[in-house]
């Protein structure tokens, strides 16, 4: 039988994000996955230098591939030659939006130490609509009576795949559970519309629990009593914002792993590590790759190879050396080890 060969773009990036990306995918392939790659210059460094962003043309060849690679993307802290939002909307936003990726799926474990101390647990938030959509508008800018609006849009549609896709991850675990975060008391339409559609999927799932929270309560509970959550499901801001509690409770936003997915496979999936591009560090040996290896190990389940995931998976978690002593080289040589 012959192996797969998967076709993976990557996009380093800026700053240690082409460090970390190279220490994950040399771990991928000790665990003996095949892969052709691709180098894809995008960022805030190609920004910089001829103002590209993102073009149709490459957006239609990211979709070709197997899946997407992402380092990290963003100029240094301090230098603002780039406008807000140019990268944001223009590259990230838009590979969601293009290559219909409309999962963002972010898995935590609370390592030793943390508040959240041996808890597993997963957010999935909804990727492509919300405030991130982009309805909105400014009357009057610069004037005193300036009108800034900022509409969230939640269709039945993207809502149900979403939780969907959020009781499908339930009931495949061990404690099956699914808590919809939103604050139906306040956003009283987009509210309903996710409340009524967890109740309708739930009666496909009778043997996942429900439960609701405010998501201003989901940020206490995350913090005090994080065991309660198995799959948290939320919109897109909420989302956002729960996630980056949710890694600092787990032990840092640095070892957090996310999976932009088109479950679908009409577009490339991307996967990525949540931390930043951390420029003051780039060259010196000190970006853990840890995070970046654990999105590749949601690449590998997207691919379905199984078993290679769950080799790496293990590695990390059995990880218990001393990150800063032994820097990007020693824990990728570390994780090669263990496979």
């Amino acid at each position: 039988m012959t192996q797969q060969v998967h076709s993976i773009a990557v996009i380093g990036g800026d700053g240690i994000g082409p460090e970390v990306t190279a220490a994950a995918l040399e771990v991928v392939r000790a665990a003996g996955v095949s892969f052709t790659t691709e180098q894809f210059d995008l960022g805030a460094a190609r920004y910089l230098r001829d103002g590209f962003v993102l073009d149709d043309e490459t957006l239609e060849k990211l979709r070709g591939f197997d899946a997407i690679m992402l380092g990290a993307i963003g100029p240094a802290i301090g230098d603002n030659r780039i406008p807000g939002g140019t990268l944001e909307r223009g590259l990230l936003l838009r590979m969601r939006f293009g290559l219909d990726l409309y999962i963002n799926y972010r898995p935590f474990h609370g390592v030793d130490g943390s508040l959240a101390q041996g808890c597993d647990f997963a957010i999935v938030r909804e990727n492509t609509e919300g405030p991130y959509a982009g309805e909105g508008g400014v009357l009057r800018q610069g004037t005193p009576y300036e009108i800034a609006t900022q509409g969230s849009v939640n269709t039945r549609f993207g809502v149900e795949r979403c939780v969907r896709y959020a009781f499908e991850r339930a009931a495949k675990s061990a404690q099956p559970k699914v808590t919809l975060a939103h604050k139906t008391n306040v956003l009283t339409y987009a509210g309903d519309l996710w409340s009524r559609v967890v109740a309708e999927v739930k009666g496909e799932y009778p043997g996942v629990e429900v439960d609701y929270n405010h998501v201003d309560a989901a940020c206490i509970y995350l913090v005090e009593d994080p065991q309660r959550y198995n799959v948290i499901v939320t919109d897109n801001l909420f989302g956002d914002i729960l996630s980056d509690l949710a890694g600092a409770v787990t032990g840092g936003i640095g070892f957090a792993a996310s999976g932009n997915i088109n479950p679908t496979k009409s577009g490339a999936s991307l996967f990525e590590p949540v931390h930043g591009a951390a420029h003051d560090i780039v060259g010196t040996n000190r970006a853990n790759p840890l995070a970046a290896v654990s999105s590749a190990v949601l690449m590998l389940e997207h691919l379905g190879e199984i078993e290679a995931a769950t080799r790496i998976a293990r590695a990390v978690r059995d990880f218990d050396g001393d990150a800063s002593q032994l820097g990007t080289s020693g824990i990728t040589a570390h994780l090669l080890e263990r496979l």
